[in-house]
């Protein structure tokens, strides 16, 4: 596989040319600097790899890659704002930054902005490219909408969780393959394959990213371990050991929702986990979906040795400890 950082690279360079208008500055300004912010650029790194996959050049995919980095930027402004999050890749978020309007109207910007990228490539791709764009923009919103319904119910199915996560997160990962691929060229039932293979490598990351949150390394970790747990968020974790407690340990669990002392709450509840195996039962989860994203790559048409890249990059992803 070529270096990450070729790509990201290369996307880090695509952004900073990116041209915005001078004024209004509290409408600009905002997206430069939230742009500005960094991160690991993973999205647009898999559209670059999916179309160098299918034999084009990996810059041919530069505007599809732009394009979903700036919608995911968008949703993530305006994310910061529906969170109340101060902090963003440890910079001030622009609503605190500046003020929450600032941020809505930055955030509608910065989607505009995104398929005004779109539009830059041809009329025969873009008839393609619009549709996967358009399904999974609406995908996402969706899937933050349950994301919040999910706060105030009272009973969640974990697979509506596992859709919620897939709408959420996953489709995004799937759209940037897509989009990749359709530059390329590729065929309908590829790039299908290809889109798959993305939403179930997603969904196995953020299962992951949910087993990290209460058994990583605090050193290793990006956040704080057992944060999912002090916020009673509804994770594979939680829904799981609620679906599995018996009557005293759903009785506990229902206690420690209301507990204060974060530390001892955060304890009990891994204790409970460990009682019903929680942690395994997550990972067979999580690896369920890795090889059904497995499964996916395999159906696609090339050479075997050609998608030795995507499976570096679904081991690198998977292989995380923070």
């Amino acid at each position: 596989m070529k270096s990450l950082s070729i790509y990201q690279d290369f996307v880090e360079s695509a952004i900073a040319a990116y041209h915005l208008p001078e004024t209004p500055n509290n409408l600009y300004e905002p997206i430069t600097y939230f742009l500005g912010l960094g991160g690991k650029r993973m999205r647009p790194v898999l559209a670059l790899m999916s179309a160098e996959l299918f034999g084009a050049p990996f810059e041919s995919a530069k505007n599809a890659a732009l394009t979903v980095e700036l919608f995911h930027n968008f949703t993530l402004i305006h994310d910061d704002i529906m969170d109340e999050a101060p902090l963003r890749r440890g910079q001030e978020t622009v609503h605190k930054k500046w003020s929450e309007n600032i941020g809505i109207l930055s955030g509608d910007a910065l989607l505009i902005e995104a398929y005004k990228t779109l539009a830059n490539h041809p009329p025969e791709q873009l008839a393609q490219l619009l549709p996967v764009f358009n399904q999974t923009a609406t995908e996402v919103c969706e899937g933050q909408q349950w994301d919040m319904d999910f706060e105030t119910m009272e009973k969640v199915e974990i697979d509506a969780y596992i859709k919620m996560i897939a709408y959420k997160t996953a489709v995004l990962l799937g759209c940037s393959l897509k989009m990749g691929a359709i530059v390329a060229g590729a065929s309908e039932s590829d790039s299908n394959d290809l889109y798959e293979f993305g939403v179930n490598l997603g969904i196995a990351f953020q299962i992951q990213d949910d087993i990290l949150d209460v058994y990583a390394d605090q050193n290793k970790f990006g956040k704080q371990v057992g944060g999912d747990i002090i916020a009673n968020k509804k994770t594979f974790l939680l829904l799981k050991a609620i679906e599995d407690a018996d009557a005293t340990q759903s009785q506990e669990l229902n206690s420690l929702s209301t507990e204060q002392d974060y530390e001892l709450k955060i304890k009990q509840t891994k204790a409970i986990y460990a009682a019903l195996d929680i942690k395994a039962k997550a990972t067979k989860k999580m690896n369920e979906y890795h090889t059904k994203a497995m499964e996916n790559l395999a159906h696609i048409g090339i050479a075997d040795e050609k998608k030795a890249p995507m499976r570096e990059l679904a081991t690198f992803l998977l292989g995380r400890e923070h």
